[in-house]
């Protein structure tokens, strides 16, 4: 008999997954959801201002000797929100910031970065530096998502997680209700500029 990971008495928040010790495949199977990790080929954006890139990534070098970056917070607003922004400066999108959604008792709660445009892309930072705990709030976040998004012309929703130093990237096929994991990570700074083509090129699809 499978165990039960969620409580009938029990209302669950996106944060809630981050405690959760359960693989994250058999979690996405009691929404209704499968998980497959691989390969991704994920689209990436020619179009690139290489001068705003090699702004971000020598504004982090001058000040990283500076400061402490010992936080969930201080790493979302020095190494991840920067990022973001140069990246929302260069298209047409909205990027909303704790952005709450309600969908029943099993998911709900407050999205980090929450990206609108002909596609859907949520970035999160993992609690305590974990990738793979994380990844199980994010999945829940892209679950969410799929169930709250009105476009059914809307083939996927993709996400990210990063914690700060490294990003990985995920998608959702909307249609097969499969999650994929990105079998790589990317490093900050020095992957930036493949951070920031990948979501530049997610977000102009």
């Amino acid at each position: 008999m499978l165990k039960q990971i969620f409580k009938a008495d029990k209302k669950y928040t996106f944060s809630d997954y981050f405690e959760m010790r359960y693989p994250t495949e058999e979690i996405v199977a009691e929404l209704g959801y499968s998980l497959i990790t691989k390969n991704i080929s994920l689209p990436r954006s020619k179009d690139l201002d290489k001068e705003i890139i090699e702004n971000l990534r020598s504004a982090y070098y001058a000040i990283i000797p500076k400061i402490s970056v010992n936080s969930e917070a201080s790493k979302r607003e020095v190494m991840i929100a920067p990022i973001l922004q140069s990246v929302i400066r260069t298209i047409d999108a909205k990027l909303n910031i704790e952005y709450a959604i309600e969908i029943d008792e099993k998911l709900g709660g407050m999205i980090d970065y929450f990206f609108r445009s002909k596609q859907d892309i949520i970035v999160i930072e993992a609690k305590k530096g974990d990738l793979d705990k994380g990844f199980n709030q994010l999945a829940a976040e892209m679950i969410a998502v799929d169930k709250y998004e009105e476009n059914d012309s809307m083939d996927t929703i993709y996400g990210a997680i990063s914690i700060g130093e490294v990003w990985r990237f995920a998608l959702l096929e909307r249609q097969n209700k499969c999650l994929i994991k990105d079998i790589h990570t990317f490093r900050f700074p020095e992957d930036l500029m493949d951070i920031f083509a990948i979501l530049k090129g997610i977000l102009t699809l």
